[in-house]
């Protein structure tokens, strides 16, 4: 072999060759993936696909999962997420309220339709009829399902102060033991969460059809309350098990907004706000269409999130960002993961949840102060006036 040759190689060693076979007519979607995916964003996803099932889902590992867009109604919540979740293969989720409330009309077994993004809206206003891009369905699924969440919520165990995880693992109850009344199987995500005993959180609350509802039951003397401070302090609790028991990590974002912040914020509260010695989630995996340029969080890279404590820098190289809709990659994830892994033990960390805060609270207690913190980035970056305050309890 000429040096030429010899050189040639040794220069692209690291990087297999670009030599694809041609698409078979009985391809499986995950070979579809190894075999074909092999560059662009198409080579992210698979490189997606490799990460979730060579390094988020062996040895145990935690996977949280954020929801953004409307996934729900355009029917990958019984499609993929509830595969995903009775697989084992979800631990902990994100979602917008929208994305529960939608996943609601399936669980009723209420009807939703395959339409057109090109249809008259002012005609379809007139006929009652509601439209999300290309999806159609009658005014009166809002009704009967706002009317179900209304019905529920009055009764007694909902006269309370609770976390999003607590109301929604109620919720999924009595969404579990319709479904059962109509005959209906793995039909709902917050039925299956129930069933499963997966957390299921809202970052923002009152923003969906389901806090609509709550905060009218509210003018008529209902004692139901969200307490976002336990929602905060509970997920920050699951992470720092998972770490904590030698377990990874992992952040599994479809598209970004809110729900991709408080699934990330978690690191920080450990880190930054309750003193507790940590490096940042394991493993970074989203989904998404934002840029990063226009600095907003949807877009933000998990190299940005590693500034934030958010991501351990050690594993930065393992992250990836798919810029492909979720409802293109998530159906095509789930094949490959069902197919390249076994179902995994549930954890069931709701039926937990007071364990996990109990410990996580005990930490803080020694650790925290009220004053700056002391990390392990030698001091936080950030502190308030009230830091210079010498008469502030320090102990506290």
């Amino acid at each position: 072999m000429s040096m030429s040759k010899k050189s040639g190689t040794r220069k692209f060693a690291a990087y297999p060759r670009l030599n694809p076979l041609g698409v078979g007519k009985d391809i499986s979607a995950a070979d579809l993936i190894d075999q074909t995916f092999l560059a662009y964003n198409g080579g992210r996803l698979r490189e997606a696909a490799q990460l979730l099932t060579e390094k988020m889902l062996p040895k145990d590992g935690y996977i949280g999962m954020s929801l953004t867009g409307a996934l729900t109604p355009a029917g990958l919540g019984k499609s993929c997420l509830i595969p995903l979740m009775k697989a084992g293969f979800v631990d902990w989720i994100i979602s917008t309220g929208a994305n529960l409330y939608h996943d609601l009309h399936y669980g009723l077994d209420m009807k939703l339709y395959s339409g057109s993004p090109f249809l008259d809206d002012i005609a379809l206003h007139r006929d009652g009829v509601i439209r999300i891009y290309d999806i159609l369905f009658d005014y009166n699924v809002l009704l009967d399902t706002d009317a179900f969440v209304r019905e529920v919520i009055s009764g007694p165990e909902f006269q309370k102060t609770m976390g999003t995880d607590e109301f929604h693992y109620l919720l999924g109850k009595y969404v579990s033991e319709r479904g059962k009344k109509l005959g209906l199987k793995d039909s709902s995500v917050l039925a299956a969460a129930y069933e499963c005993g997966i957390p299921i959180f809202t970052s923002s609350p009152g923003d969906s059809s389901i806090g609509m509802n709550v905060a009218a039951m509210a003018l008529r003397d209902s004692k139901l309350q969200f307490d976002v401070n336990r929602d905060v302090n509970q997920t920050a609790s699951i992470v720092y098990e998972a770490k904590s028991s030698g377990h990874k990590s992992s952040v599994f974002i479809l598209g970004g907004g809110s729900p991709k912040n408080f699934m990330l914020q978690t690191e920080p509260q450990i880190q930054e706000v309750m003193g507790i010695q940590e490096k940042g989630h394991d493993y970074f995996l989203q989904c998404t269409d934002a840029r990063p340029d226009t600095g907003g969080l949807s877009g933000a890279t998990p190299a940005e999130a590693v500034s934030w404590g958010k991501v351990d820098p050690n594993t930065l190289p393992d992250c990836v960002v798919a810029y492909v809709d979720s409802t293109i990659s998530l159906p095509l994830l789930t094949a490959y993961c069902l197919s390249r892994v076994k179902p995994r033990k549930l954890k069931r960390l709701y039926q937990r949840r007071d364990e996990l805060l109990n410990v996580i609270k005990s930490l803080y207690l020694k650790t925290g102060t009220v004053t700056k913190i002391k990390t392990s980035r030698k001091v936080a970056k950030r502190s308030s006036g009230i830091g210079l305050n010498k008469n502030l309890d320090r102990d506290r």
